[in-house]
């Protein structure tokens, strides 16, 4: 895990990379932008760049989506290699993350700069996991000139296994090689025998491979059953206002609170944030909360959502996560490729809330994620004060 100086020189590294290979594609000249990396975040270098283009990009809102992806990328290895994985899912679909393809968009080469450290130190057995990712990096830098800004990642070939030659085997004449050459027949044919059963043919004709090809399905189904398991997009999380909360009539650590999420009626919701918050604080208070967990009464009183906190390490700091101001009332939080429809309600029998919740967690900015990848809104992502801390 890449923690202090080295996370920091990581960082800068990033922002080197961007700013170079972005203002490369614009033909722009680096220095300018380079002179003032340490002071300014990503987003910032990004904005001075397109800004200083003179020409908008097209797709600004999906471009802008994407730098802050990039702003928000973890440092930490682990994470990153898991949000390779969310973006091969991403690319399974299309070509490129933005445009039509006939020309490298700016998202494209922001996030290729982004990636490129992590996918050329990949070995092959990695790669061979991620094939939307390796072949859209590879579309890139064929399409873009990077000039000497990035070593090209070389891909292996599969190796093409060619069928082997027949021995011809030249026999002298002999009284009993019509004998052997019918042997050899016999030992050649695969044509099923009439009495035989079926399960005999196949196991004669394939061998071992059919069970083996089987036994090798059950475990990616097993795999993929398991990722919808723990989808975020199975949870419905919106943007709300709180516009009134009081304490509890029977619990002193619980507040309830009737928060705005764009309906007609106002979502009653119980927090344990008593201890944290005072109600003062959270009314006119945007939060995020999940609004298909099944309702229930909790002491009493009706609940109809949870609104998802930070909390450090010894849960003494504990806050509701923060949409940012441009958000709407009532949308969506998204996560780049997660765009599932979710869950109309939430069983609590097969609890999905429990394995998808040891997922979430803030990064060293304060942005929440989920494996590595923000909680995103139209106003950009979602945070909180508390840096890498867990969320429910």
């Amino acid at each position: 895990m890449a923690t202090g100086d080295a996370a920091a020189n990581v960082v800068l590294r990033r922002k080197q990379s961007i700013v170079s290979s972005l203002c490369k594609h614009l033909s722009l000249d680096p220095k300018i932008f380079l002179d003032s990396i340490v002071e300014n975040d990503i987003k910032s270098l990004c904005a001075n760049i397109l800004k200083s283009s003179g020409t908008a990009p097209k797709n600004s809102d999906e471009v802008s989506k994407w730098i802050s992806f990039a702003e928000s990328y973890p440092v930490d290895s682990k994470a990153c290699f898991g949000a390779l994985h969310v973006i091969n899912e991403e690319l399974a679909l299309k070509s490129v993350l933005v445009g039509d393809g006939l020309k490298p968009s700016e998202a494209d080469v922001i996030v290729f700069s982004l990636l490129h450290p992590f996918v050329i130190g990949l070995p092959n057995t990695e790669r061979q996991k991620l094939p939307h990712l390796v072949r859209w990096m590879e579309y890139i830098q064929s399409k873009e000139n990077f000039g000497e800004l990035f070593p090209k990642i070389l891909l292996e070939n599969d190796v093409i296994e060619l069928p082997k030659p027949k021995i011809v085997v030249k026999v002298e004449a002999d009284p009993n090689a019509k004998k052997t050459v019918q042997s050899t027949k016999n030992a050649d044919n695969t044509e099923p025998n009439p009495n035989s059963k079926k399960s005999d043919v196949v196991k004669k004709v394939t061998g071992t491979n059919a069970a083996a090809e089987e036994k090798k399905k059950l475990p990616e189904k097993e795999a993929v059953e398991k990722d919808k398991e723990v989808s975020i997009s199975l949870l419905n999380i919106q943007v709300g206002l709180i516009r009134k909360a009081w304490k509890h009539p029977s619990a002193d650590s619980l507040l309830v609170e009737e928060i705005d999420v764009g309906d007609a009626k106002l979502r009653q919701v119980v927090s344990g944030l008593a201890k944290y918050c005072s109600p003062e604080e959270l009314t006119n208070r945007r939060v995020v909360l999940i609004t298909n967990v099944k309702p229930g009464k909790l002491r009493d009183v009706m609940s109809e959502g949870l609104v998802l906190c930070a909390s450090n390490e010894d849960h003494t700091v504990v806050e509701p996560l923060l949409p940012p101001e441009g958000a709407k009332i009532g949308e969506r939080v998204s996560f780049s490729g997660n765009e599932g429809k979710p869950e109309d309600v939430l069983n609590p029998k097969k609890k999905q809330l429990e394995k998808i919740t040891p997922h979430l967690f803030t990064d060293d900015k304060g942005v929440a994620t989920f494996k590595g990848i923000p909680f995103m809104t139209s106003g950009g992502p979602c945070t909180s004060s508390i840096p890498k801390a867990s969320i429910k």
